[in-house]
């Protein structure tokens, strides 16, 4: 039987709750993206240093979104690990945008109080992208079937 008569199948995938899994994962990193993309449209001014990670995060929480959504393998170790990273900087950025409420500060075009809200949300966003990333990891969407054509 040559190898062009098999048909390769992702029995994992055809679950619900890998279907379910995977939405989450995607509608999670483009909430992320939306998030990023309003601090940094409305803190642009502010963000001094931080603009082009901020810029590179976004677009990289683009294209795993897509590749999420393509099912592509290794991705969800990725995301998981970089939702850890983002989490963190979100932690510690959230109250210096408080912090930036006082005398002396240049207010950006969102405000500061609403620039540290929007930061302060990427936590719990990232918290459940992490959980639903490990989920579908546990999922073994990656497990790969051959049977004849």
């Amino acid at each position: 039987m040559s190898s062009s008569e098999l048909i390769l199948r992702h029995p994992n995938r055809e679950t619900a709750a890998a279907q379910t899994t995977r939405a989450a994962v995607v509608v999670l990193l483009l909430a992320g993206a939306v998030l990023m993309a309003a601090v940094a449209a409305g803190g642009w001014s502010a963000l001094a240093g931080q603009r082009l990670a901020l810029l590179a995060y976004l677009l990289l929480y683009v294209v795993l979104a897509v590749f999420v959504a393509r099912w592509k393998r290794g991705v969800l170790p990725v995301v998981a690990t970089l939702a850890i990273v983002l989490a963190i900087l979100a932690a510690v950025a959230a109250p210096a945008w408080f912090a930036r409420q006082g005398a002396g500060f240049a207010d950006p075009g969102l405000g500061n109080g609403l620039l540290g809200l929007l930061t302060g949300l990427l936590i719990p966003v990232q918290a459940l992208l992490i959980l639903f990333a490990a989920r579908g990891f546990a999922q073994d969407w990656h497990v790969e079937v051959d049977r004849p054509g």
